[in-house]
């Protein structure tokens, strides 16, 4: 890996995978805008500046790497698949058969567009098709997709074209195994009907407004857009029968939204429950006979709908339940509130009963996987129930447990001072499973994961995979292959294709930066610090502008997203929160302004121990900035041209929270913060979230506080001393505005000077040009002391 260092490392541009016209090449490079070094004596920022910023943001960068992403569309077979890859012109839509060992064109794109062309009576472009997905006939013969309002059906071996209206969202219908049915949810009730066509049929009755089985009231933004939603079920492997959530939201306390930007305001209310409020949203699972038209209820108490771990879906799975035996047996997990305890039990298919098999419990809260965005919870049953497989962070590390079918513990499969990722897939016939981890290598970064295998009696624990990166692995569904793209923040990634003994069959992409490289882009750089403790070893990444000198001194400005369930740096791989995403904002832009920009890891983030991660539960005032002051003053020890008397910090969402939280905690160290859509007090977030990570709210009547005093920004406006810039979407329905204009309000009667700003019509997802543009203006003037460019306007490409 690179580490941070006075002057910018060489690097040799990676080769090419395929050749690329160099007139494709030419064409798709960014102007390179000349600008001139920043000095004392400037009093406005070169507009040049601003421009070569812009062309380093998400949107403009994505295009100009190619063969980065590889996310696979699994084929009947249990093996093949398809991606889509980007390369320099446009993209390739490319199949892979593992058993065969081939890799080839999923189809021509040139007799695609012109079968395209033909059938639309409009030209386009074979490397530029206009889509990025599609869906695949059932004999893989045919590729339907959308194109602005036309539905195309295109044959692909025939390369022929039909074109109507725009195809009908899949979303609200999910299909049953066998192919024959589709469930959806009609008037609160669940149906199916026939896929070939017929009659739908009804097979519960009772459901009712706020008491839906499938799915939960919309929020205002799924209102606005339309939004369908996908049914929150599980059909069983033989398509008898169909297991469905059923949240009960009656009387949960509403939340109200104005949407103002009309001649008649429109008013909005959701149900939004808080920590410490009696009634939250509960459900229960039912499981509905399709052919009886039975409907059964487990019996066990409503369950809380929890953030993360043991509720919803993830990539169209109903993570709660799994089917076993081909249906003949179900298992889910029933959790209790805040997470303190989660535990799993068969069902009764005919009666409803649940028999326990085996739980775990924590005074803060119950992971079951500790990379829990967008990932599936670490437990399975195997060899006919007479396995469990459990993951427990009961020792203090995340690791896998082996119960009988009874739950009586058979025996430990992993452990040590490091912790289990993701179970990939379980092989019964060798009992053994496939899985990630972290820390268990010595001298590697112990947040990056990496491939191993091991027996379920816990023998024969094996690294798959060799390379000193972080590795994003998916196998397929028989569990036979993994497609691998192992990367690191400063490595773009390699994806690879590998077989049950980690031996790589063939490289399918190596990405290519080089044509951003040739712009002065780079790779930031990985650094080291020691925690608060000053025992615990933490991670950071550090961005400079393209025209860096190190004998300047540069200000600083801090990225942070505090978790806990996530770090400021995301998954520390390639793509993990990189250029514009959740977890990265807009680093490598706002360094080319003249800025060193840095993001970390803090006490408190996941992928280490029990204790890192739990460092500040019940405390979430804490975000982990006390490791960040730690880490920015030993840099500004290390290295000279950072200059921590200009130190700045912005962050989303919890970075708002977080970002408000530092400059009001550390007013002397922070000079300037720029928070957006900020939960500055948990008491008015969402209590799934605010409760597993603070604690059940507790109030103390005679002291007139309660347990998330310690966490609410507006109670330390007093503190302020720098310049503080707020923005919030008034028709934000996830982060509520209120949470923001509390803290405005404080400041206003602690007669503060602050800026703050509301967007009109905006949801919680505020990365669009003016608010990028406006952070900007803010950090350039407040801590370069530069007028910045008047009005620049900030512009995504078109399409």
């Amino acid at each position: 890996m690179r580490v941070a260092s006075n002057a910018r490392a060489s690097r040799r541009p990676l080769r090419l995978r395929k050749p690329v016209a160099v007139a494709a090449v030419l064409v798709l490079l960014a102007t390179v805008w000349p600008t001139t070094p920043i000095s004392a004596q400037q009093t406005r920022m070169d507009v040049g500046r601003y421009h070569r910023a812009a062309q380093f943001l998400a949107w403009n960068v994505d295009p100009l790497i190619t063969g980065d992403q590889v996310a696979p569309q699994w084929m009947a077979g249990g093996n093949r698949f398809w991606y889509r890859n980007k390369t320099g012109s446009g993209a390739e839509f490319v199949v892979v058969d593992p058993v065969a060992g081939s890799r080839g064109a999923l189809f021509d794109n040139a007799r695609l567009a012109s079968a395209m062309s033909v059938a639309a009576d409009t030209a386009f472009d074979p490397v530029k098709l206009p889509f990025t997905t599609f869906e695949l006939s059932g004999d893989e013969r045919s590729i339907l997709f959308d194109v602005g309002e036309r539905g195309f059906t295109c044959d692909t071996r025939a390369y022929t074209c039909q074109v109507g209206d725009t195809l009908p969202d899949r979303t609200p219908f999910v299909k049953s195994p066998n192919g024959q049915w589709e469930a959806f949810i009609h008037e609160h009730d669940l149906w199916i009907r026939p896929v070939a066509g017929g009659d739908s049929v009804r097979l519960t009755s009772d459901g009712e407004e706020g008491w839906a089985y499938g799915i939960q009231e919309p929020r205002p933004g799924q209102i606005i857009q339309k939004a369908p939603q996908r049914p929150v079920l599980q059909w069983s492997p033989d398509s008898r029968r169909v297991a469905v959530q059923r949240m009960d939201e009656r009387n949960v306390a509403r939340m109200p939204l104005y949407s103002s930007t009309h001649q008649r305001p429109e008013f909005y209310t959701y149900p939004y429950p808080l920590p410490g409020d009696t009634i939250i949203p509960r459900f229960d699972v039912h499981v509905v006979d399709v052919e009886a038209r039975s409907n059964v209820r487990l019996d066990l108490e409503p369950q809380p709908y929890l953030t993360f771990t043991a509720a919803g879906l993830a990539d169209s799975t109903w993570i709660t339940v799994k089917w076993k035996e081909g249906g003949e047996r179900l298992y889910f997990t029933h959790a209790l509130r805040g997470a303190k305890r989660i535990g799993l039990y068969e069902a009764d298919l005919e009666t409803g009963a649940a028999r326990f098999i085996v739980a775990d419990s924590q005074a803060t809260h119950v992971e079951l996987n500790l990379d829990i965005v967008g990932t599936r919870p670490n437990w399975d049953v195997v060899n006919g129930g007479q396995d469990v497989v459990w993951f427990s962070e009961r020792d203090g590390w995340g690791h896998l447990y082996r119960f009988d079918g009874a739950g009586n513990l058979k025996n430990r499969i992993t452990s040590g001072a490091w912790t289990v990722g993701d179970v990939l897939t379980i092989d019964e016939a060798t009992d053994r499973i496939y899985f990630t981890a972290r820390g268990r290598e010595p001298g590697r970064l112990p947040v990056m994961a990496e491939l191993y295998s091991v027996g379920l009696d816990g023998a024969g624990i094996t690294r798959l995979a060799r390379e000193a990166a972080d590795h994003t692995v998916e196998a397929s569904p028989d569990g036979r292959y993994f497609v691998d793209s192992y990367s690191r923040p400063d490595m773009p990634p390699v994806t690879v294709l590998r077989d049950r003994s980690g031996r790589v069959i063939s490289e399918l992409e190596r990405a290519d930066v080089s044509r951003l490289e040739s712009m002065g882009w780079s790779l930031p750089e990985i650094f080291t610090y020691k925690a608060r403790d000053g025992v615990t070893t933490l991670y950071g990444l550090i961005y400079k502008p393209s025209d860096f000198d190190p004998s300047k001194r540069y200000p600083v400005v801090e990225y942070i997203y505090p978790g806990p369930f996530i770090g400021s740096v995301g998954r520390w791989n390639f793509s993990g929160g990189r250029l514009g995403t959740a977890f990265r904002s807009d680093q490598d832009a706002l360094a080319e302004l003249g800025f060193i920009v840095v993001q970390m890891d803090h006490l408190g983030t996941p992928f280490r121990s029990k204790a890192v991660q739990d460092n500040y539960w019940g405390n979430m005032g804490d975000n982990g900035i006390p490791d960040h002051v730690t880490a920015l003053k030993q840099l500004g020890a290390r290295y000279r041209w950072m200059d921590l008397d200009r130190v700045g910090i912005y962050g989303h969402s919890g970075g708002g929270f977080a970002s408000t939280d530092a400059i009001l905690r550390y007013p002397d160290f922070y000079k300037v913060a720029v928070s957006t859509a900020g939960n500055h007090d948990n008491r008015s977030y969402h209590a799934a979230y605010a409760e597993k990570y603070q604690g059940l709210l507790v109030r103390d009547t005679v002291q007139g506080t309660d347990s998330y005093a310690n966490q609410v920004n507006a109670s330390l406006v007093e503190n302020l001393k720098g310049k503080l810039l707020l923005m919030t979407g008034d028709m934000d329905d996830n982060v509520h505005p209120a949470m923001t204009i509390q803290v405005a309000n404080a400041l206003i009667e602690a007669n503060k000077t602050f800026d703050f700003l509301i967007l009109p019509n905006r949801s919680h997802d505020l990365n669009e040009p003016y608010v990028i543009r406006r952070r900007w203006d803010y950090f350039v003037e407040h801590l370069m002391g530069l007028e910045p460019p008047k009005d620049f306007e900030i512009t995504r490409p078109s399409g």
